[in-house]
C-alpha cells in the first residue's frame, strides 16, 4: 500500500485545515487507518484512528473536539478535519495503514506510512 498525504499549509491560530490520505495499490476499506504527528525537536505521536468501517473513532486529548477523522473506503481515503487549530498543532502529520481493523494508538501497530505533510500554524 502506497499512501499518498495531502492538504498541509501555513493558517493562523484559530484556522481550518483538511488532510488527505489517499490510498494505491492495495484497498484499505479492512484496515485501521491513523493520523500521527512529529513536531520538531519532539517524537511522534498519535493523532487520531479510525476503524476499518469508520465506527469507531479515537483521538489524543490534543486534539479531541478539535479535529475528526473520516474515512471514504469507496475513494481509499482517509481525512483529517481540523478545526481552531493552535500554534502546538505545527508538525509533519503522518497518515499510517493498521495491520488490523480496529483502532489502536501505537505507531507499531501499523504497517504502511505515507510521507507527511506540514501543518504550520502561526499565532
Amino acid at each position: 500500500v502506497q499512501l499518498q498525504a495531502s492538504g498541509g499549509g501555513l493558517v493562523q491560530a484559530g484556522g481550518s485545515l483538511r488532510l488527505s490520505c489517499a490510498a494505491s495499490g492495495e484497498t484499505i476499506s479492512s484496515s485501521a487507518m491513523g493520523w500521527f504527528r512529529q513536531a520538531p525537536g519532539k517524537e511522534r505521536e498519535f493523532v487520531a484512528a479510525i476503524s476499518w468501517s469508520g465506527g469507531s473513532t479515537y483521538y489524543a486529548d490534543s486534539v479531541k473536539g478539535r479535529f475528526t477523522i473520516s474515512r471514504d473506503n469507496a475513494k481509499n481515503t482517509v481525512y483529517l478535519q481540523m478545526n481552531s487549530l493552535k500554534p502546538e498543532d505545527t508538525a509533519v502529520h503522518y497518515c499510517a495503514a493498521g495491520q488490523g481493523r480496529w483502532v489502536v494508538v501505537t505507531g507499531r501497530e501499523y504497517a504502511y506510512w505515507g510521507q507527511g505533510t506540514l501543518v504550520t500554524v502561526s499565532s
